[in-house]
């Protein structure tokens, strides 16, 4: 008995193996899933392609999609955030005044890149601060960041 390849074969093939992602959790399955879908779509338009054709393409078709997240995809979704990151990590930030005067002598700074999950903290310091200036945090104490003026040098 011959068993005769069919497009739907590669479609069903193609869902199976994204949906193993639901219980995978490497994130690999997709790429071979979608190859699986796209084979399928090409057998379906050219009904003459072989089976060798089609595992050929299938495995091309993977090692596009999985080189193409590694190399576009991915790098989009770095969280650039210092959420989680320890106490070290969050000393040395830099950051701009925005608001002066607050209840407890306290600033308001507003930091390029969200420091320990927030872009704006309430801040204490020791020396006289305007807004604009830039601050570089220096300590944590309990749930504000002390914060002096940044020099360059």
């Amino acid at each position: 008995m011959n068993f005769i390849i069919e497009p739907w074969h590669w479609f069903v093939l193609g869902i199976l193996l994204i949906l193993s992602e639901l219980v995978l959790p490497a994130f690999a399955a997709i790429w071979f899933g979608i190859a699986a879908v796209v084979v399928s779509i090409l057998y379906w338009l050219f009904p003459s392609m072989s089976f060798t054709l089609q595992i050929v393409c299938w495995m091309v078709l993977s090692i596009i999609c999985t080189v193409a997240w590694f190399k576009f995809v991915k790098p989009l979704s770095v969280d650039k955030t210092k959420a989680g990151l320890p106490r070290e990590a969050t000393i040395g930030q830099t950051g701009m005044v925005i608001q002066i005067g607050l209840a407890h002598e306290q600033i308001r700074v507003r930091f390029p890149l969200p420091v320990l999950g927030s872009d704006e903290w309430n801040c204490r310091t020791l020396a006289t601060v305007q807004v604009g200036d830039r601050v570089k945090v220096t300590d944590i104490l309990g749930n504000d960041l002390v914060v002096q003026p940044y020099s360059s040098s």
